[in-house]
C-alpha cells in the first residue's frame, strides 16, 4: 500500500511539473490564420508594396506599450529594425511579460502619412526618449509611419537548446 501511494505521489509530482509543457500557446485577438510568414526586413524594404495587405511576421517582442498594452514592437531579422503591431485599445492587450518571447503577429499593413507639424512632434518625442536634444528646424519633410494594424498574435515556444529544427 505504501509503495502504491509513493508511486501515485511521484506521478502527480511529475504531471504537475510537466504541466507547462502541455500548455496551449498564448493567443491574442483572433490569433493568426495565414500560413506564410514574411520577413520583417522584406516588409520594411518595400513598405508601399504591401499597404492594405494582410501580412504575418515573426520575431522577438522587443517593446510593449506600458500604458495600455496596445502595441508590441517585433524585432526584424535585420539587426536594428523593428515593426510595430498596433491594436485597438482594450480589444487586444499585450502584457509586458511577452518581452523577449518569439511572437507571430498578423494584421493589415498600413501607412500613416503625417503632416509636418505631426512629424515634428513624433521626432521630438523620439529625441526625448533617446535623451537627445531636439531642433524643430531640422525637420523639413513629412514622414510616413508604417505599422501592422493587428488582428491577432501568438507567442510561440522557443526551440529547446540543441534543437536543430529550423522550420
Amino acid at each position: 500500500m505504501r509503495k502504491t501511494i509513493g508511486i501515485f505521489v511521484t506521478l502527480l509530482t511529475i504531471l504537475a511539473l510537466a504541466g507547462g509543457a502541455f500548455a496551449e500557446p498564448q493567443t491574442f485577438g483572433e490569433g493568426v490564420s495565414s500560413q506564410e510568414t514574411m520577413l520583417v526586413s522584406e516588409l520594411l524594404a518595400n513598405p508601399d508594396k504591401y499597404v492594405g495587405e494582410t501580412v504575418r511576421v515573426q520575431g522577438t517582442a522587443v517593446g510593449v506599450c506600458s500604458h495600455r498594452g496596445c502595441w508590441v514592437n517585433i524585432a526584424s531579422d535585420k539587426e536594428g529594425d523593428v515593426v510595430r503591431v498596433k491594436v485597438v485599445d482594450g480589444v487586444i492587450v499585450f502584457p509586458k511579460e511577452i518581452m523577449g518571447e518569439t511572437l507571430i503577429a498578423e494584421g493589415v499593413w498600413t501607412a500613416n502619412k503625417l503632416d509636418l507639424e505631426t512629424t515634428k512632434k513624433v521626432c521630438e518625442h523620439r529625441a526625448k526618449d533617446a535623451g537627445e536634444e531636439f531642433k524643430p528646424e531640422s525637420v523639413t519633410e513629412c514622414m510616413t509611419l508604417y505599422q501592422i494594424s493587428g488582428t491577432g498574435a501568438v507567442v510561440v515556444e522557443k526551440p529547446a537548446e540543441g534543437d536543430s529544427d529550423k522550420s
